[in-house]
């Protein structure tokens, strides 16, 4: 029997669909009526399409049956598949793309979206068939009343966490925790692990967490939906001083530790190698974690303080380039990819909750254990959810790689709280229109 947790989680299923981007706020742009009409015809003459994404083995396996089944079909279709980890990803394509030599159909994230679509790097893709997808939700990768990016599924930002270890050692992350009881947790669990044991990964370097943080605590986005620096002075230098504590104390792994932590590695990943138990990320990585740790993976919303922490959010998307040579087949390809139930069935959550509603409605009765959680993890990060920021033009760089850079710094003592904050705004200001 259900328990009333479960009830509410699969009802979510169907309420996250119009939950995801309700509250990103800002002027959206008008919905595009989806076209009932298929893509544009494709020939039969023999096509190659260049595919890329990153993400984790189970989503590489999955993708690539993916592939050859559609090539099944469709026999004078090949793939040239290009897949990776996240680092780097963006930086090849970046430069693929200016030399005019992208690949036909790319993965992208909404960070980048706002760029890509300025330079005009994106197909229209607005006769793709998107009438079993949330209108908000497919509104993100809308520009200037063009479908330029086809969302692939749900996600959200939380926990996650090592559930078996956090049980052995008699603690449990509860529902709604707030940040004061999550951080005095972590100093009850480290005294009773080992000394080269941590509780937790390091935020000092994660945007992502600090911009949960700021969230939290009602001061809104790190980066506003128009392009300019709101980090709160005082909770950025509370967050980073909780973090250097936490640093002293053994909570957290030391620097050159903390920057060797490549998640889902199976190598390096700190998790799954027992040195940490709790990490920030996204529901749709949930299922990668299980599949590396069967049996001991827990989710979570991030803590909260005056307001919930977490946000719902498109997983990522396929975009045509602008400059493929393919785009037919390309776009009929991102199209059957979203709305086929044979798809649905290979791909499972290895990208999010599936988009479409009906493949939704398919695959509920056979979720596996990996499956649902990355379920649960949305249902538990929707009350409460914060807006999702798809990101501010320009401001990609700042985000991924100058924060980065200056946190890196800060961790390993080249600055103090204050000369990192200082640096920061100076940067920013840079990039503020």
């Amino acid at each position: 029997m259900l328990t009333m947790r479960r009830k509410v989680t699969l009802s979510v299923l169907t309420a996250v669909m119009g939950l995801s981007l309700a509250g990103c706020g800002g002027a959206a742009p008008t919905a595009v009526a989806p076209d009932s009409s298929q893509p544009a015809a494709a020939s039969n003459k023999p096509v190659k399409l260049r595919i890329n994404w990153w993400g984790s083995q189970p989503r590489h396996d999955a993708t690539l049956k993916i592939l050859e089944l559609y090539t099944k079909k469709n026999p004078n279709v090949t793939f040239e598949p290009e897949f990776s980890g996240f680092d780097g990803y963006i930086d090849k394509l970046t430069t693929q793309a200016a030399a005019k030599n992208a690949p036909d159909i790319v993965q992208m994230d909404a960070a980048w979206l706002a760029d890509w679509n300025a330079r005009n790097q994106l197909a229209d893709l607005s006769n793709i068939n998107i009438k079993d997808i949330d209108p908000k939700l497919a509104e993100a990768g809308q520009f200037k009343g063009k479908q330029t990016a086809i969302p692939l599924g749900n996600n959200a930002w939380g926990v996650i966490y090592d559930k078996a270890s956090l049980d052995k050692l008699g603690f449990q992350l509860k529902d709604g925790i707030t940040y004061e009881e999550y951080f005095k947790m972590a100093r009850d669990i480290k005294a009773k692990i080992g000394k080269d044991q941590y509780v937790m990964q390091d935020g000092t370097t994660s945007r992502e967490a600090y911009y949960s943080y700021q969230l939290s605590k009602g001061k809104g986005l790190g980066i506003t939906m128009d392009g300019k620096f709101n980090f709160d002075r005082d909770t950025w230098l509370e967050w980073v001083k909780i973090y250097s504590d936490f640093r002293k104390e053994g909570i957290i792994p030391p620097a050159d530790v903390a920057v060797g932590d490549k998640e889902l590695d199976p190598k390096l990943d700190l998790m799954i190698n027992g040195k940490i138990i709790f990490r920030n990320a996204h529901a749709a990585q949930a299922s990668s974690w299980e599949s590396l740790k069967p049996g001991s993976i827990g989710v979570s919303a991030t803590p909260r303080s005056k307001e919930g922490g977490s946000w719902l959010k498109a997983t990522f998307f396929f975009s045509v380039s602008q400059d493929s040579q393919n785009k037919a087949e390309a776009t009929k390809f991102i199209d059957w990819f979203i709305n086929d139930p044979e798809v649905g069935e290979i791909s499972g959550t290895t990208r999010g909750v599936p988009v479409s509603n009906k493949i939704v409605a398919q695959l509920q009765p056979k979720f596996t254990a990996a499956d649902k959680l990355t379920v649960d993890m949305i249902a538990k990060a929707t009350p409460g959810a914060q807006p999702f920021n798809p990101g501010s033009k320009g401001w990609s760089n700042f985000e991924a790689k100058e924060y980065k850079s200056i946190t890196e710094a800060l961790m390993f003592g080249k600055s103090t709280p204050e000369q990192a904050f200082d640096e920061l705004k100076k940067k920013a200001s840079e990039y503020e229109k």
